[in-house]
């Protein structure tokens, strides 16, 4: 998805983000992050082939999608990490969660989304 993409792609888009945001709201024992503290936000594009336009062009989407849902408003993002894994690519990952190895094991396209208040990224 592309900002340059259509209005209606972009606003189906962020609906699917958002419908996906809600339902893991909902099976998490977890609160989510409705409220004023800072969160860095994690993004993993596994592409189906290689990736047509840029990797920044789906971030403003994926944390739009996530306002109501995940928190009240983007302004709480304080770090994004976003990386893409094009097929071919070396790829290993150390301790995983279960939701990271289930978007490792399905088909792709795969858009993995973890959001953490944990702040020790702030010690650089």
């Amino acid at each position: 998805m592309s900002l340059q993409a259509s209005s209606r792609s972009r606003e189906i888009w962020r609906t699917t983000i958002k419908g996906a945001a809600n339902a893991r709201v909902r099976e998490s024992v977890e609160s989510p992050f409705l409220d004023s503290r800072p969160v860095a936000v994690t993004i993993f594009y596994f592409c189906p082939a290689e990736m047509e336009g840029d990797i920044d062009n789906i971030v403003k989407p994926i944390l739009d999608g996530m306002i109501s849902a995940v928190y009240l408003d983007d302004r709480v993002v304080e770090r994004v990490l976003v990386q893409k894994f094009e097929p071919g690519i070396e790829r290993s990952f150390i301790d995983v969660s279960q939701k990271l190895a289930d978007a490792l094991d399905a088909d792709t396209p795969v858009v993995y989304v973890r959001v953490d208040d944990d702040l020790s990224w702030r010690t650089l």
